[in-house]
């Protein structure tokens, strides 16, 4: 006698978990809240760090779309679904790209800031970048 046949032949998904996506459904809920928390908080992140975050975010956007794109039939999601979480992932992309610009920013104006230090051998740096002033200086004498 042939063993039994698996109870769901289904082809291409059939060992699809439709609940999969909840784990990168739960992983965006954390990443959102903490972005809130911060533009919450009284100490702000670095632009270093909401790039970080917002990389995170996007990543986490690609795993879902690619997710929700491979089993949108099988698990019946609905398009509204669908097309939201495509939406808010393009919104996470244009932020992120602004976001990473000014740290990008940030960190060229501090590699600046410090060779300008090195370069000036820690003499601070006058007003019109020169070494400064130093030394005694006399007025000049009679009518002005």
């Amino acid at each position: 006698m042939a063993p039994a046949a698996p109870a769901q032949s289904v082809p291409q998904q059939a060992g699809t978990d439709c609940g999969a996506i909840q784990k990168t459904l739960i992983e965006r809920k954390n990443l959102v809240a903490k972005a809130n928390a911060a533009s919450n908080s009284k100490k702000k992140m670095t632009p270093q760090e909401a790039c970080s975050l917002f990389g995170q975010l996007q990543a986490n956007g690609t795993t879902g779309i690619k997710w929700i794109t491979a089993n949108k039939e099988w698990c019946s999601i609905p398009d509204s679904f669908s097309e939201g979480f495509k939406a808010d992932h393009n919104k996470v992309a244009a932020i992120r790209t602004k976001v990473c610009g000014i740290a990008a920013q940030a960190s060229k104006m501090e590699a600046q800031a410090k060779a300008q230090a090195q370069n000036g051998g820690g003499g601070g740096g006058g007003l019109l970048g020169g070494p400064g002033l130093s030394g005694a200086f006399r007025m000049p004498q009679g009518a002005l």
